[in-house]
């Protein structure tokens, strides 16, 4: 059975239909974006990280090479 409305209820119903539709539109895009900000958090860590693993290798080279020329000028 199809229950005919009256005019009122069908602008109500469409008017609640694209209120609904733009709430869920934004709790997408929020999603999106807090998706967004956690992947770029996750990079920055892994490549500071990276960095920092760098730098030190870097130091312990420096510090090899410098012993091992003293060593050598005695």
């Amino acid at each position: 059975m199809t229950e005919t409305y009256s005019k009122s209820r069908q602008r109500a119903g469409i008017a609640f239909g694209n209120v609904q539709t733009q709430f869920f539109a934004k709790n997408q895009a929020a999603e999106e974006l807090e998706s967004d900000a956690q992947s770029q958090q996750a990079k920055t860590l892994r490549l500071r990280e990276a960095r920092l693993a760098r730098e030190q290798s870097d130091r312990v080279s420096a510090t090899s090479a410098l012993v091992a020329k003293r060593a050598r000028a005695r």
